[in-house]
Parts: C-alpha cells; structure tokens; sequence
C-alpha cells in the first residue's frame, strides 16, 4: 500500500511514547482526517473518536473481498456499500476522495484498448494511452484528477459528467437518474465546497467507526503490517 511507510513512521514514533497504547486502526483514522484537512480547501478538522484495536488476522485477501473494484458496475458498488451500511448517496460523497491521488495504469487500461467516446472523452483517453502503453513492461501511475491534483475537491464530479476519469467505476456512478442528480449538485458547490465537505465527513466518520474492535479484543499492534507473534 503507497503511503504505509508514513504509517509506519508515526507508529514509531507514538510507541516511543505510549508503548502499546495507540492501535494501528486509530492511527489510520487521524491520518485520514489530517489528511483530508491539509487537501480540502479552506481545510476542516472533524472529529474522530479513539479507542480502536487491531484486529488479530493479517491477510491481502480479506481486504481485496471488501473493497470495491475498479472495474465494478454501479450495481456491484451498492451492493457492496450497502453490505457495510452505506447508501447511494454516502456511495458518490466518498468517491470524491478520487478528486485526490494516483491509480496504476492496470486498474482502467481496459478501458482504452480499445475506448468507447460514449464512456470517455476521445482527447482524455488519448492522452492516457500515451502514459499508459498498451504493451508496456512497467505499470505507471496516473493522477487520477488532472485539473486539481493537489486539492481535494469537487472538480472529481464535474470530470465524471465529462467522462474524464480513469477508472470505470467512477463512470459507472453516472448511469443512475438518482445518482446522477447528487453528482450534478456536488459539481456545482462553490469553491469551499459547501455541500459535498459535510456530507463527506459524516460519511468518514461513519467508515471510521465501521466493524471497530474495542476493550480486550484483538490486539495492539507493535508494527501494521503484521499481527503481534
């Protein structure tokens, strides 16, 4: 996972502190708001309840059979949030976090050989197979918004109205009336992002409190990448 080593890094560093104290889980948590503070404009610190523990499994395989594909069909996208709790509409406010970072290129390149201009623009998906190869030997990186790749915004809904995102998940939240019509209003939010900002922190704090471990069960991890010998 890109970005674990600063994971790692401020797990250290709390364990110097309070050995044993701070889970993982936690640490994922604040990071994910801190982040989200240092990218949206204006900047927010929501809150974000502690007391999370680690959970006492480690495997690559689990985390694949919960999380969304990036090939998937709207139809597979709910039901997958919905089995965790989610609707629709906290769905589309939580791939606003697409507005932000990077997708290897095997996660959409079906997508562009060959493309089809009624999913994605002719000029983007052009510009994406010349960082994308069709035969290439390294699997690249792309930023996933172009216009505001620095900022964590609500650009993500208008490049989804103009069929100029990368992964065909995030075309496929267009293909809904319903769905359709929140994505229209978070496109059109102001620059402070005023409708999209508060929905989306309900919705994380929610995901941050989905099928957490407290008290005695599981654990607390010495390092996150592997359960405690």
């Amino acid at each position: 996972m890109r970005g674990l080593d600063l994971i790692d890094a401020a797990k250290s560093a709390v364990e110097a502190i309070c050995p044993g104290v701070v889970s993982c889980a936690d640490i994922l948590a604040f990071a994910a708001r801190d982040a989200f503070n240092l990218l949206v404009p204006g900047g927010c610190l929501y809150d974000v309840p502690a007391g999370r523990r680690d959970g006492n499994v480690s495997s690559f395989q689990e985390a694949l059979d919960n999380l969304p594909a990036p090939t998937n069909t709207l139809s597979q996208l709910e039901t997958t949030f919905a089995a965790k709790g989610f609707s629709l509409k906290e769905l589309i406010t939580l791939s606003g976090a697409h507005s932000i970072g990077q997708a290897h290129c095997f996660s959409f390149q079906s997508r562009l050989y060959p493309y089809d201009s009624t999913q994605i623009d002719p000029s983007f998906a052009q510009m994406l197979q010349g960082k994308c190869p069709q035969n290439a030997t390294v699997n690249g990186v792309v930023t996933q918004d172009f216009v505001t790749p620095d900022s964590l915004d609500v650009q993500y809904y208008t490049n989804v109205l103009n069929n100029k995102v990368l992964l065909f998940s995030d075309w496929a939240l267009r293909t809904d009336p319903i769905a359709l019509t929140t994505i229209v209003s978070y496109s059109t939010d102001n620059l402070l992002n005023l409708l999209w900002r508060p929905d989306f922190i309900k919705a994380m704090q929610k995901l941050g409190q989905l099928d957490v471990l407290t008290g005695t069960q599981g654990q607390i991890r010495a390092t996150c990448g592997a359960v405690n010998p």
